[in-house]
């Protein structure tokens, strides 16, 4: 019998979200784990460092990798794993581009410890006490790993070789990424496994998008219940529809939400967050300066708008914080 592909699962900064879309396979999930052998899934069995570590170099068939990197133990376990890997797969936006987690580099570290340890409002920490590397007391050793300046892409970490997009990637995503793995039937190295068209192609409402869109005024989602049956973003809902990478089957729009770019640019956008507010620019009618303030007021936070997902692989990357940003 032929040996099976070896699979790995490995989770760096997210919320856990990717791990549950690929137990979102369901019944599929059966099919693949009956196809492939899986070396590392901390989420649902237990491996260690060292039965890793023990594999020959490139034994594992693919690593799937989801999480911004931001600790010492992320950088090591991915560095691991792609010296033991055949492949890495970029798994989910924060692995992707840097995701949600990757706003975090509008901080440093020094400024996130202190809110988070010392000034937060549910903060109790009298001996005002914050995490290190190394701890000990009554003659133990304990070590932490080092937290980052900056969160990280996965691709600025170490090579990769496919990109599964999403907050968190949809199942037949995933399902298909394994498929054309386990079918030898891979596009080129480099390639996001999603669509090469805008998500407007595959949205419901696509078809009653003028032609000609200028925006008079922009409505914040909590304001409006919008119309079922007319275009988000010619209703003055913000939607990135336009400039995100489609695939995900415009799951927020058939829920009445304006897409937040999750899946991220397509391929010959360099910088997504930019390419947002250049779309957005192009189509805003604002003569008045009272107009232009009124509707600035409903993008409170632009950095969280535009680079929601992106701002770690974006061309600014992070906050100038002045010193080392590792």
């Amino acid at each position: 019998m032929a040996e099976k592909p070896k699979v790995a699962f490995y989770w760096c900064g997210s919320c856990g979200g990717c791990e549950e879309a690929v137990v979102d396979l369901a019944e599929d999930l059966l099919t693949v784990a009956e196809a492939v052998d899986i070396v590392l899934w901390p989420v649902a069995m237990d491996f260690k460092k060292q039965d890793v570590e023990a594999l020959p170099d490139g034994a594992i068939t693919a690593s799937f990798i989801n999480g911004t990197v931001r600790l010492s133990e992320h950088e090591e376990w991915v560095k691991l794993l792609r010296r033991k890997s055949q492949l890495v797969f970029a798994f989910g936006s924060c692995a992707h581009l840097g995701g949600i987690p990757g706003l975090a580099n509008l901080s440093n570290r020094e400024e996130i410890f202190r809110w988070y340890y010392k000034e937060g409002p549910t903060v109790h920490n009298p001996d005002g006490h914050e995490p290190t590397p190394e701890f000990r007391q009554n003659g133990y050793a304990f070590e932490l790993p080092e937290f980052w300046n900056t969160a990280r892409a996965l691709d600025q970490v170490i090579e990769v070789d496919y990109y599964i997009p999403g907050c968190p990637p949809p199942a037949h995503i995933v399902k298909d990424a394994v498929m054309a793995l386990l079918q030898g039937q891979l596009p080129p190295k480099g390639s996001v496994l999603a669509g090469s068209r805008a998500l407007c192609h595959e949205c419901p409402l696509n078809e009653t998008k003028p032609e000609k869109l200028l925006l008079k005024d922009l409505k914040r989602p909590h304001e409006v219940i919008p119309k079922p049956d007319e275009c988000l973003l010619a209703q003055g809902l913000l939607c990135l529809g336009p400039v995100t990478r489609g695939g995900c089957g415009a799951l927020c729009i058939n829920a009445h939400m304006p897409c937040t770019g999750c899946f991220g640019p397509l391929d010959h956008i360099r910088d997504f967050g930019a390419k947002g507010l250049g779309a957005l620019a192009s189509i805003v009618d604002f003569q008045d300066e009272d107009d232009i303030e009124r509707a600035l007021e409903k993008i409170p936070d632009p950095v969280g708008t535009f680079f929601k997902y992106s701002l770690p692989a974006s061309l600014v990357q992070r906050r100038n914080m002045g010193g080392k940003t590792s």
